[in-house]
């Protein structure tokens, strides 16, 4: 990764023997290692803990804000947001800290949001055997805000939904859940 770093800062133009740029390439490759590390993770190792719970859950379980972040296959560049899932439990839930190692794990890979949402949703669905699976992401993209349109404040937004949260009346519910002004407890 270094390696090719160099190659690139050569490609530019700039000296990566330089005095400012000679630890650039480590740190380059060291900022992938970390931004990649969910390449080759199983998602489904988060949710193997989960629990018995015999329709003693209530309706849906509710994480929002887990916070993301991934980088855009397409120009290698980050975006950023958070994220929302909900899950209808059918006999199981899992560790409310499952559910944004989950997201880690499948954003931290070149990724595109749309897909992303989608793996999000499927490993819930898979891993809990869930009724119902919602996955709602908002995220800003350095692809839009940096270069080309250069529009800093948009948001992109995508829906990934499984089981019983396909229906709209309670993919509504779960939507004012989310929606910036809803009800939250405070601590």
């Amino acid at each position: 990764m270094a390696r090719a770093v160099r190659e690139l800062l050569s490609a530019i133009g700039a000296d990566p023997e330089s005095d400012e740029l000679r630890a650039t390439p480590g740190r380059v490759a060291d900022s992938y290692a970390e931004f990649f590390a969910g390449v080759g993770v199983d998602p489904q190792q988060f949710l193997s803990d989960a629990v018995p719970v015999d329709g003693e859950t209530g309706e849906l379980v509710l994480m929002r804000d887990i916070a993301l972040r991934s980088i855009c296959e397409h120009h290698l560049l980050p975006f950023r947001g958070r994220a929302h899932v909900a899950y209808q439990p059918r006999d199981r839930v899992v560790g409310l800290s499952a559910l944004p190692r989950v997201v880690d794990a499948l954003a931290a890979r070149p990724q595109v949001q749309e897909r992303l949402g989608e793996q999000i949703a499927q490993a819930i669905a898979d891993g809990l055997d869930a009724k119902g699976v919602l996955v709602v992401l908002e995220a800003s993209h350095g692809c839009v805000a940096d270069r080309g349109v250069r529009e800093t404040e948009a948001e992109a937004v995508t829906i990934a939904a499984r089981g019983s949260l396909t229906d709209a009346a309670a993919r509504s519910e779960v939507m004012a859940l989310i929606a910036p002004g809803s009800p939250r407890a405070s601590l």
